[in-house]
């Protein structure tokens, strides 16, 4: 039996001499096995051994009868703490997996009391390869495609992995086995979908995929776990026409990088995401801003190079319905009234509807009856700092407000106009 771990053998003997222990732990591999005993018919005793990149060959402890305590009580954190008799020294183990480490212990209990550890199996004590003393690998950078491992898996440690210039068509699959992985940098490859597998990735943190060949972005990853994780998404320089409404779930997004694609819009919803204080959306097709981006709260704004539209505020464009059609009264009446529905509940085409209903400027929703216009707001409203939106030296941007009756666009006007005058 093996256990890698990191370990700090402590002399108890040491401050009888006024000396100290060097109070840090090192990469090992510790081995549980029988020292056969040249010269008799006997089998030998279990021995501890364990190795260290300075000591390969390993340094032996005999365990049977010879353990004076065993400190499981951070079991669950891979902490534990084996005390010898003779010599007197402290084996403290650290880092090591949980599961691993209880059938380790559990080993070591029962050589002490000197019964074989079957059906737990003894390892040879031989010294240990490199390989296995070496500390886990966490960051791996691959730029070159002569490089990209095809025989080998990645190692399972890692934290941050980056592939580019690699020619990648697809995700690799063997990357979405990462389940430490915090970031993954696959730009500057040509990638033209990501599975839905990628969100099995619960650590993930940053998602690069800055110049690839992206025409989509799955809706499903919009309901993984990358909604409680995910904090920075570049999908600059591919070839998105437009995000999922569902994008606007990953509310835990902090910096959103979509420069150089073909969006003819951003999401509807994009003032959920409270969280966000970094956007850049430069270089795309927009001609206005939706409503709800006035909600936001950024740091830094880009959006230089959109085709933005002149404000319009007097010419609406009027899509009311008067009276209401009862589909649209008890849709408001359902968002008002915070009234539960689902598609277990109502047709599914409904509950797309009501998850897409638009907001009033009085707060009120409405859903395919509304008077809709362009208004110019300064970009300055909804974050610290902006990057010019045109060569002129502009913050102003075109946003569309929705009104759910005639009286509240009246009363909008009534503002403007008294705005104007001012």
């Amino acid at each position: 039996m093996r256990l890698q771990c990191e370990v700090e053998v402590i002399n108890r003997m040491l401050p009888t001499f006024g000396m100290r222990n060097r109070g840090k732990g090192t990469r090992a591999v510790l081995s549980l096995g029988r020292q056969e005993e040249k010269g008799s018919g006997q089998r030998g005793l279990i021995y501890l051994m364990i190795c260290t990149l300075k000591d390969k060959a390993g340094s032996r402890y005999k365990l049977q009868e010879n353990i004076e305590n065993l400190f499981s009580k951070f079991l669950n954190e891979g902490k534990a703490t084996i005390r010898l008799k003779e010599p007197a020294v402290d084996i403290c183990l650290s880092k090591a997996n949980v599961c691993n480490l209880k059938n380790f212990l559990s080993a070591v209990g029962l050589a002490h009391k000197g019964t074989d550890a079957n059906p737990v199996p003894l390892s040879r004590l031989i010294p240990a390869k490199t390989s296995e003393i070496e500390k886990p690998r966490a960051k791996l950078i691959i730029t070159c495609k002569k490089d990209y491992p095809l025989t080998k898996n990645f190692p399972y440690s890692l934290e941050h992995l980056q592939v580019s210039f690699c020619k990648l068509v697809r995700v690799d699959m063997r990357m979405l086995c990462l389940k430490r992985l915090q970031k993954l940098d696959l730009s500057n490859n040509h990638i033209k979908k990501l599975p839905k597998t990628i969100g099995d990735l619960v650590c993930l943190q940053e998602l690069t995929l800055h110049n690839n060949f992206l025409e989509t972005f799955e809706v499903e990853l919009c309901h993984s776990t990358l909604r409680n994780s995910l904090k920075a998404l570049d999908l600059s320089e591919n070839k998105l026409k437009a995000l999922p409404v569902q994008f606007c779930n990953l509310r835990e997004l902090v910096s959103l990088k979509v420069d150089g694609n073909e969006l003819i819009q951003l999401p509807f919803g994009i003032g959920k995401l409270s969280k966000l204080r970094f956007l850049s959306a430069t270089k795309n097709k927009l001609p206005h801003l939706p409503n709800s981006f006035r909600m936001l709260s950024l740091e830094k704004l880009d959006l230089f190079g959109n085709p933005l539209v002149r404000a319009t505020p007097m010419v609406p464009d009027i899509q009311l319905k008067v009276p209401l059609s009862l589909l649209e009264t008890t849709s408001r009446a359902t968002i008002n009234y915070r009234i539960p529905y689902g598609p277990q509940l109502i047709p599914s085409h409904l509950c797309r509807d009501l998850s897409m209903a638009k907001t009033c400027d009085c707060g009120g929703p409405c859903l395919s009856s509304f008077i809709q216009t362009i208004v110019s707001v300064n970009l300055h409203q909804v974050s610290q700092s902006v990057v010019l939106v045109d060569s002129m030296g502009g913050t102003e941007a075109p946003i569309v407000c929705y009104f759910c009756s005639l009286t509240c666009y009246s009363l909008f006007l009534d503002k403007y106009l008294q705005s104007i005058r001012m």
